[in-house]
């Protein structure tokens, strides 16, 4: 039988208007990660949550500092797997992949920040490691401003351009509203 998960990817306090590294749309992204982590719980489907950590002597993602923990509103519960990782990639060098197949599950629904990087190396990687069916809530995600060559890409585009990718060959992309919807 086909199960399903939620995979909350770096939803961390780092990323809030608050945070280090602020990102465009974080608060949206949050209640509507929020919605789907709710819909997911009231169905008995396993919610795994993934934390980025880096070196203590790293400026970012650092253990132990509060920027570091997962957001109040996404937060596990009691249950909940939590996955720490070290690259963008929540399956590079990490239990996520044993706690998938020892669950039985076959098709991952993706949230997170930021889309450009982990949300999109972790889609990635799960369509090429696992063969999962996979589905990446949009607008539950969020990305930030980048720069190539002098160019301030917004992070609008960088986030479309993401979403655009990782749909063109990787996962059904929807956004919170479709999700629910479909069930």
């Amino acid at each position: 039988m086909s199960q399903r998960a939620i995979i909350a990817v770096d939803l961390q306090n780092f990323y809030l208007s608050s945070g280090q590294m602020p990102l465009t749309g974080i608060d949206a992204a949050v209640a509507n990660a929020a919605r789907v982590i709710a819909a997911a719980r009231q169905r008995n489907e396993p919610v795994i949550h993934v934390r980025h950590e880096l070196p203590a002597d790293s400026p970012l993602f650092v253990p132990e500092d509060k920027a570091n923990d997962i957001i109040d509103e996404v937060s596990p519960i009691a249950g909940e797997t939590v996955i720490v990782k070290h690259f963008p990639s929540s399956f590079r060098e990490t239990s996520l992949q044993s706690a998938l197949a020892s669950q039985g599950i076959d098709r991952l629904v993706i949230v997170g920040a930021m889309s450009h990087m982990c949300v999109e190396a972790t889609t990635r990687a799960a369509a090429d490691i696992g063969g999962y069916a996979l589905t990446v809530v949009h607008d539950a995600c969020a990305t930030r401003d980048l720069e190539f060559d002098g160019v301030v890409v917004p992070a609008s585009h960088v986030h479309a351009a993401s979403m655009a990718a990782l749909a063109f060959g990787y996962a059904n992309v929807l956004s919170t509203d479709q999700w629910l919807a479909e069930g």
